[in-house]
């Protein structure tokens, strides 16, 4: 109706994915800029994507009669960048003083994933769904690999994506608002210092940096196929970090190439973090038709999640040295990558949050089948409710679940 009234908005929406990313990149620098100015560190940039998305998509679904996915290929470029920095950023720590740790960052994700199921049963018996429905919604993990999954079995998809989806934002603008109130780090910025953010320094630039960089993405690029090949989870996060870590070294055994100590620009660090947000912006505006009445009976599971986060970050606290900052982004039932990237923007215990993201992922990919024979098991046992999958949320009143990882463990 709208586009046959404006023809021109019409064939502006009907655009290719690369010109819809560019239009969410434009949009998210602006809202970037306005919230980094306010103050908004270590999470500017990753909002303006979510708010970018959500709008682009938004004008997409108004004025544009074909449907279009979020883009798989901006959030793994995302998660590319982010796994440089981070790998760039931890290259010269010890990361094997962290080795007697890793029974208590095992215990952090025992709890998480027990609580998570926990909280699943009890979402079952509120909202008269199956077991396994409700815990593939409630575990935190990956909104794709989740959706599809419940697909598979003949669940509810789109019930699946909406909580998982509807978790992950929320503890996306959560924690950086919680990181304002806990830091000093979070004060207003001039306009000017800003803006000098998104442009390099061109006098420190050399020609070999060129060719330099063109190594480092070929190289990455390689390692991410041949993890994906590998089914590593999650390749393009994590063999980034493991090239961003090695890339020096590498460097150092070419003379002609050796510098003290390349890294990756700014620039490309904050591009990641507007893509990284992007993807969940587009599923957020891809599902217009959602209910005020479905999405508030959604934040029952998502509430009762962040609550467990925030009494494993209390356990953390408890039984370590680390500050409350570091408990709150090791545990927080976010997505890694934009946890990882809060405590590199704020210089705060990145080999910790690292180390603890990195071995949730690795044990939620792991459990995967445990999770689903134990969602089963229960069915069997009783815990199916009387009515199938909220009658309130229909499937057609979400655009079906894309099977595009959303990292979100």
């Amino acid at each position: 109706m709208v586009s046959t009234l404006f023809p021109k908005l019409g064939a502006i929406a009907r655009l290719t994915p690369a010109f819809l990313v560019l239009a969410e990149l434009a949009i998210a620098i602006v809202l970037g800029i306005g919230l980094a100015v306010l103050g908004a560190d270590g999470g500017a940039w990753i909002l303006g994507g979510i708010a970018a998305g959500a709008i682009v998509f938004r004008l997409h679904y108004a004025y544009a009669s074909t449907p279009v996915a979020p883009n798989r290929t901006a959030r793994k470029v995302g998660q590319l960048l982010i796994g440089l920095t981070v790998g760039f950023s931890i290259q010269h720590s010890d990361v094997t003083a962290l080795s007697s740790q890793l029974p208590l960052f095992a215990i952090l994700t025992l709890f998480l994933l027990t609580s998570g199921g926990a909280v699943g049963l009890l979402y079952a018996r509120f909202e008269s769904i199956d077991a396994l429905t409700a815990m593939l919604a409630t575990v935190p993990g990956n909104i794709g690999v989740m959706a599809s999954i419940a697909a598979d079995y003949g669940k509810n998809a789109p019930l699946v994506s909406l909580v998982q989806l509807l978790r992950f934002t929320v503890v996306t603008l959560l924690i950086p608002l919680l990181v304002s109130g806990l830091t000093p780090f979070a004060q207003p910025h001039d306009l000017q210092s800003t803006l000098h953010q998104l442009t390099p320094n061109w006098a420190a630039v050399e020609p070999m940096d060129f060719l330099r960089l063109g190594i480092l993405f070929a190289t990455a690029t390689a390692a991410v196929y041949v993890g994906t090949k590998l089914r590593v989870p999650v390749a393009a996060f994590l063999c980034s970090i493991v090239v961003g870590m090695g890339f020096n070294g590498l460097l150092a055994s070419l003379p002609a190439l050796a510098t003290t100590d390349f890294s990756l620009p700014p620039l490309f660090n904050l591009v990641g973090q507007i893509l990284l947000g992007i993807t969940i912006g587009e599923y957020w505006g891809m599902n217009p038709n959602l209910s005020r009445a479905t999405v508030a009976r959604a934040t029952v599971p998502v509430m009762l999640t962040v609550l467990v986060g925030l009494i494993s970050a209390g356990i953390a606290r408890l039984l370590t040295s680390w500050d409350w900052l570091t408990c709150l982004l090791v545990t927080a039932p976010g997505g890694s990558p934009e946890m990882i990237w809060i405590a590199l923007s704020l210089n705060h215990d990145v080999e910790i949050v690292t180390a603890g993201h990195l071995i949730r992922l690795v044990a939620i990919n792991a459990t995967l089948p445990g999770i689903i024979v134990l969602g089963q098991y229960f069915e069997r046992r009783g815990f199916n409710g009387l009515l199938q999958s909220a009658e309130a949320l229909q499937p057609e009143a979400i655009a079906s679940p894309i099977k595009a990882p959303i990292n979100t463990p």
